[in-house]
């Protein structure tokens, strides 16, 4: 049985109490399967504080949000927030940067060109990250 969120609008996405939900993921990003801006899944966001003039869906809303929330979060982390596939979160995502209520900043990895500081044979970031580990544990 699904049923509207309780005292939700009226374009909030079909749930049902156990299995979450019901409606299909790609209905969130108008059926759009291809993000305008090209997005990794460790591109850091942050909301710029500009809101979207034209009205955008309440999964935007809640991405916009979630980008707002955090001085910087992944396109990862937003995907799982709002428990949609990854390239439905980036078309999301990608509309909220057209519309310039959030930026993105490209991860940057050891070893490519253009970063300096790390080779990509350099063994001291991994230990760092063992000795980090081995003290957590």
């Amino acid at each position: 049985m699904t049923r509207r969120a309780t005292g939700a609008a009226r374009d909030t996405p079909w749930v049902d109490g156990t299995a979450g939900r019901v409606m299909r993921p790609y209905t969130a990003s108008g059926g759009r399967t291809r993000p305008g801006t090209a997005l990794d899944l460790l591109s850091l966001l942050s909301a710029t504080g500009v809101r979207p003039r034209a009205p955008l869906g309440p999964d935007h809303a809640l991405a916009l949000r979630l980008c707002a929330g955090a001085v910087a979060v992944t396109v990862a982390e937003v995907a799982g927030q709002l428990r949609l596939p990854a390239v439905v979160t980036k078309v999301l995502l990608s509309d909220l940067m057209d519309h310039g209520a959030v930026t993105a900043l490209a991860p940057r990895f050891p070893g490519a060109p253009g970063v300096p500081g790390i080779a990509a044979d350099d063994q001291s970031l991994l230990r760092a990250v063992l000795d980090g580990l081995r003290r957590r544990l």
